[in-house]
């Protein structure tokens, strides 16, 4: 298509919107298709309204150090529906200080919003049910996902996170079930919110992607904090029960019954693909995503998926990336491809935490590794702060003192993991990064603290041991 010719992009979220602007700034003819609000689910479902609720739960979760700091007062009262109307005025200033449809439209992109599902009639063409018909050179497919359901009696008992903006009262009694980051989020944000929680995790950890330690210590952090935290645990049915829902579980051989007030759902994020009609296009899907190649081609050659849709990375900041390189790849033919080996992520809970690269464990598969912990008690800020649970963790090649990967668990960690992504993408040796004079006192200095342990341990860079935990080198 080289430079003209025309783009269909469906779906309105951070790769759709992303997608389209490159694809005009390439000088495509562009036309955005979108189901329904503009934003997708980060700006109106996800992101954006959990992170606010996420941050009203913390501000409660502190009410409980007050008296460490000489401050003295009754505890807060949760108020669902002023938490609820606040999370809806982030997603609005998001939508009116961006004005991102007024932003697509002055670039000279067709947005059309508020369609519902959209499905291909023929490879090149797209109809919405009474709405319109478009055809176009190139399409990319960046539809998202969608919360999934456990394929269990009485599932449709359940809520999902999406359903959390419409509650107006809290639950007494909550099972979330789903262990990974957003199962982890919903139950954190409960937990500080009053509600007694029971979490579930059909694998043997809590946050399974994550490494080790930090699943190791969520668990135990949650359990301190009272959520009933069940590894290795099946849930097989809901069912009600009066105003209550009863629980049905299996751990090994032997079952369960809880009786709570609501169940989240929290089991993954399948490809929102049911309507597109895929078949008239001749694209093939596999479970819950869109395969694509190194250039995010779909099997045929000028539909492109970008985003949740292809299931390689359920981040906005993947998102982004991959809807700049489809464009790309549409309108100048495929030249690009996509980079996952620095991408820092965080979650909204508490305890916080961040990661980028690899986990121990990868890391050891291919490489000879050596890992530098500092913890937070160790450093002046969290203490200071009344934080001193957390670590941050550096892994690093022992023999070319590249950083592999980084783990940051406690306050702030999906700000500070940050830095060591900045510095992985740099290219930066662990010699390097241990000179970094970081801001005094803060929890980033973390960093730099981890990044000297490893040097003692390669005998590099003659630091002294000047952290307190003098019997480790770790």
């Amino acid at each position: 298509m080289s430079g003209g010719g025309s783009l269909l992009v469906i779906g309105g979220g951070p790769a759709g919107i992303t997608a389209a602007l490159q694809g005009s700034e390439l000088g495509a003819r562009v036309t955005l298709l979108e189901a329904g609000q503009i934003g997708g689910t980060s700006l109106n479902r996800g992101p954006a309204p959990v992170r606010t609720l996420a941050r009203a739960a913390r501000l409660a979760r502190d009410w409980s150090s007050w008296a460490t700091f000489g401050l003295e007062g009754p505890r807060p009262v949760t108020n669902l529906p002023a938490m609820v109307a606040n999370s809806d005025r982030v997603a609005r200033y998001a939508h009116d200080k961006k004005d991102v449809a007024g932003h697509l439209r002055r670039h000279g992109i067709d947005l059309v919003e508020d369609l519902g599902p959209v499905g291909f009639v023929d490879p090149h063409t797209v109809a919405a049910d009474g709405a319109g018909i478009w055809s176009a050179d190139r399409v990319i497919l960046a539809v998202g996902g969608h919360a999934a359901r456990l394929p269990i009696p009485g599932a449709e008992l359940a809520l999902t996170y999406e359903d959390i903006p419409a509650l107006t009262v809290l639950p007494g009694r909550a099972a979330v079930v789903g262990g990974a980051d957003t199962g982890c989020q919903i139950a954190s944000i409960l937990q500080d919110l009053g509600v007694t929680v029971s979490l579930f995790e059909a694998g043997p950890a809590l946050i399974p992607a994550a490494d080790a330690s930090v699943s190791a210590e969520f668990s135990r952090a949650f359990r301190a904090q009272g959520i009933q935290v069940h590894t290795g645990t099946l849930v097989e049915a809901l069912r009600a029960d009066g105003t209550a829902i009863q629980v049905d579980y299996r751990c090994g051989p032997a079952t369960g019954q809880l009786a709570v007030d609501a169940v989240f759902f929290a089991v993954g994020w399948p490809a929102s693909v049911g309507e597109l009609n895929l078949d008239a296009a001749g694209v093939a899907a596999g479970p819950g995503l869109i395969p694509v190649d190194d250039y995010l081609r779909t099997n045929v050659g000028h539909i492109f998926a970008a985003g949740d849709v292809n299931g390689r990375s359920m981040l906005v900041q993947t998102a982004r990336m991959e809807g700049r390189i489809a464009a790309t790849n549409a309108v100048l033919g495929p030249s690009r491809q996509p980079s996952y080996d620095v991408v820092p992520s965080g979650s909204f809970t508490d305890p916080e935490y961040g990661r980028v690269g690899l986990t121990e464990t990868q890391a050891a598969r291919q490489h000879d590794v050596v890992v530098g912990i500092a913890y937070y008690d160790d450093l002046l800020r969290p203490v200071a702060d009344g934080r001193p649970d957390g670590f941050c963790k550096l892994i690093a090649d022992r023999r070319d003192h590249r950083i592999l990967g980084a783990h940051v668990l406690g306050e702030y960690s999906a700000e500070t993991v940050q830095a060591v992504a900045a510095c992985m993408a740099a290219g930066m040796t662990v010699e390097q990064v241990a000179e970094l004079q970081f801001a005094f006192p803060t929890f980033t200095e973390g960093i730099c603290m981890a990044a000297q342990k490893i040097c003692r341990a390669l005998g590099v860079g003659r630091f002294p041991q000047v952290w307190s935990y003098l019997g480790f080198e770790d």
